[in-house]
Order: structure tokens, then C-alpha cells, then sequence
């Protein structure tokens, strides 16, 4: 897949469908979206058209009001690999700052849509907004479509048991400790990827060595004692349990993910680590002495095993 940043590059030669939108999380929704473009783009095979998507990083919300942007679901190099999973050819990841905030809804229609993507169709969804102060709707968009030479394509809201599909829906659940509701409203278990850093080492010493990753941007949208499936790059699952929080047993701070997986000696230290979140079992807590937090991690890891036992395997 090929990445773009900044808003001045030089244009396709080739045309292009077009899906627009900030795509944190890659749900159901979004992948809806994508699925779209890979319909359209195989509607013309004569033309040979990129799968193409445009996104923004940072957010808006989070270049907006930085410190009351929700948690994301995905960060961008997570999120660039799971639309590269749905066929996305090419990615447009335009840097959102001041100049981009600026630009209107026309100029951005004729600077990225028109001179960067060649775009032939533009997929959406129905609540699109675009331009300085979100002052482009769909009708303008078509408008400026139909001057323009490509189509518009307005994707419906997915539902799922009478809920929207929507960021915010999976953020709530997962603060809910509803992971199955997540799981299902994403299309597959939440899960945060990183490369492993090294932590206080306190683990090890009690028996319980931790491969410990910083949740993207500092925090996570959810928190608590889980039973969890994780994997080296791209090497197999294995089960395991995991903290992720500020860690108040032992005086922690920062949010941090703590995965400890059964039955495992490796050096993990600087290895990326995707890690699914499969059972909520417990908050973080407090404990008044070090063995009172052991005597809880044999509880804890008793439930998780079982857990994961009673699922297939992989």
C-alpha cells in the first residue's frame, strides 16, 4: 500500500474510488465503506482504478481540543494496516493542522479529490462534513461532483441489533467491559499493537514476567485484569492475561499494558505485540501487600486459562 502525508503531492495518473472519513478503529462501518470502493473500483476494470482512502492525522477532534479527544481505538500505523487488510491500494493520511482546518470545502475538493486522487467515484457515509468549519455537506458535494467529473457514493449507517455502528458505540462498550459487544459492532476482538518497552521488572520477581507496551497516545479506552490472546509480530497466538492502566498495586502512573503470557521465556523487549482483549475479569486494585497481589494474579490467571480453554485455539 502506498502512503501519502501532506496535501501537495504531485497527483495519480490513474483514476481512482475514493473513501473519505477518519477511520479509528476500522469497524464495521468503516469497512463498509471500503467495501464499497472495491465494488465500484471492480465495476470498471477497463480503467484500472485505485482502491484509494483519505483519513487525518491527527484527528480533528484531537487536533481541535487535544485534551478532551476521546481515546482512539487504533493508532495510525494500526489503522493503515487494517485497511491495507481490505484492499486499500493507496492512503492518504493528510497531516491535519492549521492549513488543512483552513481549507474550504471547494479547495479541498479540487486540490485532494480532483488534482491528488483523479477520483472517478467518492464513498461516504451519511453524515459527511468537509471543509473549514465543516461547511460541506452531500449536497455540495455532489454538486461539486457533477462539475467536477466523479461521482458521489453514499454509504448507509450499519446497524447491529438497533445500535449504530460508530466509534463512540465501541468506546463506550469497551468502558463497559462489554468486549463481546466490541467484538462484535469491530468485526473482530479489540486489540492494541506496540513494540515492547521495558517496564519496573517487578513481575518477573514475583513470578509473573510482563511484556509491556504504552498505549498509543497515553491512553486506552478501556481498563482492568483481562484474559487476552496475543502474538509476536506475525507468529502465533498465544494465551495470556493482562493489566492495563495506571497500575495502583504497585505505584504506577502512566498507562500502561502489562501482558504476561503463559508459559513463555522469550525476550520480548522491542518485538511488536498485538494483543486481543478476549474476557474482562476484574478492575485494577489496590493491595495492601505484595502477597496479597500474588495470591489475586494465581486467582486471576486460574480464570483466565479457563477462559481460554473453552475458546478454539488460534
Amino acid at each position: 500500500m502506498r502512503l501519502y502525508r501532506d496535501h501537495h503531492h504531485a497527483g495519480l495518473s490513474a483514476a481512482s474510488v475514493v473513501a473519505i472519513g477518519n477511520f479509528d478503529g476500522v469497524h464495521r462501518g468503516h469497512q463498509a465503506l471500503l467495501a464499497c470502493v472495491a465494488k465500484r473500483a471492480g465495476s470498471f476494470p477497463e480503467q484500472g482504478l485505485e482502491r484509494a482512502l483519505v483519513t487525518f492525522e491527527p484527528l480533528p477532534r484531537a487536533f481541535f481540543d487535544p485534551d478532551q479527544a476521546p481515546p482512539r481505538l487504533t493508532g495510525p500505523a494500526e489503522k493503515l494496516r487494517l485497511v491495507r487488510e481490505q484492499g486499500v491500494a493507496l492512503a492518504w493520511a493528510l497531516r491535519f493542522n492549521e492549513a488543512l482546518a483552513a481549507l474550504g470545502a471547494a479547495a479541498f475538493v479540487q486540490r485532494i479529490l480532483v488534482e491528488g486522487l483523479n477520483a472517478r467515484v467518492v464513498v461516504v457515509g451519511e453524515d459527511f462534513r468537509f471543509g473549514c468549519g465543516r461547511e460541506g455537506d452531500l449536497a455540495l458535494l455532489r454538486t461539486l461532483g457533477e462539475s467536477a467529473g466523479f461521482e458521489v457514493e453514499v454509504v448507509p449507517a450499519v446497524t447491529l441489533g438497533g445500535v449504530r455502528v460508530s466509534s463512540t458505540a465501541i468506546r463506550k462498550a469497551l468502558a463497559d467491559g462489554d468486549l463481546a459487544h466490541a467484538e462484535a459492532l469491530l468485526g473482530r476482538p479489540f486489540g492494541i499493537t506496540g513494540r515492547v518497552v521495558r517496564g519496573q521488572q517487578l513481575g518477573r520477581t514475583l513470578g509473573y514476567p510482563t511484556a509491556n507496551v504504552r498505549p498509543w497516545g497515553g491512553s486506552a479506552p478501556l481498563a482492568g485484569v483481562f484474559a487476552v490472546r496475543a502474538r509476536v509480530g506475525n507468529g502465533a497466538w498465544r494465551d495470556g492475561i493482562a493489566n492495563l492502566g495506571v497500575r495502583p498495586a504497585v505505584g504506577g502512573g502512566e498507562p500502561l499494558l502489562e501482558v504476561h503470557l503463559f508459559d513463555c521465556d522469550e525476550n520480548l523487549y522491542g518485538r511488536k505485540l498485538e494483543t486481543r482483549f478476549i474476557e474482562r475479569l476484574r478492575d485494577e486494585t489496590h493491595f495492601d501487600s505484595l502477597g496479597a497481589l500474588v495470591k489475586q494474579m494465581n486467582n486471576d490467571e486460574s480464570r483466565a486459562r479457563a477462559v481460554l480453554a473453552a475458546l478454539p485455539a488460534g
